[in-house]
Formats: C-alpha cells, structure tokens, sequence
C-alpha cells in the first residue's frame, strides 16, 4: 500500500491508500523539528491500531508547504519502510502551471488541481480551507491559470482575538441563527467571522466566473468545507481528501 503524506502549515496529515481508496488517515500537528524516529514511533501505534504493519507500506510518496519537514519525513520513508519516497513537484508537475512564477505554486494547489481535473471536467475553481484559504483556476485541459490566497478562517479569528484585548476566544462554529446583527459580543463574533467568511467566499467566486466568462464547476477541500456548505450554495461538490487523492494519482503517474 502507498503511504500519502501532505504536509501542510498547520497539520500533517498521513493516509494508507490502495489503489484509488483510502483506507486510514491520520494527522498531527506540524513541527519542522520532529525526526523521522518520532514520527515513526506514533505511525507504527497507529498502524497497528487499524490492524497493519509497517511492511504493508510498499510506497511513500511527500507533498509539503513546510521545506523543514520534508528531511525527516524523506528519513522516515527510508529508515522504517526501507523505500525512497517521491517528492511530489520534484522534477516537475504532470500539469502546465499557466502562470508568472510556477515554481513558488505550492505542492498542495498543484496536488488539489490535478485531483480536481481528473474527478470533473471543464473549468474549475478549487477552493481549499487550510491555514490560508486558497482559490485556484483550472482551465478544461487541466492548465493550473491562477488564484487567489487569503486568511484563512482560524487566522482570521486569531488576529481578532490577539488584537483585540476585551475579545473572547469562540469556536468557529455556524451562529445559532441566520441574522446578523448580534446581541451580545460573543454572537457579534460569530456573525462577523463565519457570515463574512461565507460572503467573501460567494463574493470572491462570483468575481472568478465572471472573469472567466464560461460554465465553471466550484469544489471545495479542507476539513471546514462542510461547516461553510450550510448557508451557501456556491459549492457544486466537496472533497475532503482532495489532496491526498491527487497524491495518490501522482504516485501512480510516476509507475508506482
């Protein structure tokens, strides 16, 4: 079985895949200064729990934002499951990158489009919920053209929160209700940071079609997709393992 791994800002997120299906995942906080022999320690008291031993990976394939992480997770694909493991971007992408500055487009926006083209076709926009929340633009050929990055969600409230002394910490969470003008602080909250995330996200795709002038297919990725897809409707589908999936074709491009 093939040993994904997405190394993001904020987690670390690992899955057993076979073939095209996922049969466990797990995630754990990102720190660049954790070695390979810590991570292999909490993989193999996971792998046991779901019933599989270390031999059952016979392919480790990386994609990472944080270049710190990617020498100890390259230690332990080659210390414990004695493979070499593909670097995802490295060499290359299987996608034309149509834009100014192809080698700064982060492994998990190259992963998410290659995912995305082979899932639907026609133009795409792909919107990922991660640490910053990022709209990217797939022509019908699959050609990466461009996108947007913003705060995302947990940023956006953390810059309130340390901002603003009198603020509270809440959970981000839908409001109770759907009006928004609040009558206490912690609804006024709630209000601004989930209704202004859903508008800027309905805003900001209204922009991008209008833009790109024809039909065009909106897929959302990142574990708060499903929290946002309850008060709008901007989402044609949601794929949370989008960039796991397209680690899982990249690795079968290469003749994994």
């Amino acid at each position: 079985m093939l040993l994904a791994i997405d190394a993001g800002n904020t987690n670390v997120v690992f899955a057993l895949v076979e073939g095209r299906e996922i049969r466990a995942r797990w995630r754990i906080a990102t720190d660049p200064r954790r070695t390979g022999d810590e991570y292999a320690v909490w993989l193999s008291q996971l792998l046991a729990l779901e019933g599989y031993d270390r031999s059952a990976v016979t392919g480790v394939i990386i994609g990472t934002v944080v270049p710190r992480a990617l020498h100890n997770l390259q230690v332990l694909a080659r210390k414990y499951f004695n493979v070499e493991p593909v670097v995802a971007g490295k060499g290359g992408w299987p996608v034309t990158l149509d834009v100014e500055e192809p080698d700064s487009v982060g492994a998990d926006r190259a992963l998410n489009i290659i995912a995305a083209h082979e899932n639907h076709p026609g133009d795409l926009i792909v919107i990922d919920f991660g640490t910053a929340a990022t709209f990217d633009v797939a022509d019908y050929t699959g050609a990466y053209k461009g996108g947007i990055i913003a705060p995302g969600i947990n940023l956006s409230l953390d810059a309130l929160v340390t901002a603003a002394a009198k603020l509270p910490r809440i959970a981000i969470e839908a409001p109770g209700t759907t009006s928004v003008i609040g009558r206490n602080t912690v609804d006024q909250m709630h209000i601004g940071i989930y209704w202004g995330y859903i508008a800027m996200i309905e805003g900001l795709v209204a922009r991008m079609k209008a833009e790109i002038g024809r039909p065009v297919k909106v897929i959302a990725t990142g574990g708060l997709a499903v929290l946002f897809e309850k008060h709008t409707d901007v989402f044609d589908a949601i794929e949370p393992d989008l960039t796991i999936q397209g680690l899982a074709m990249l690795w079968a491009r290469t003749g994994g």
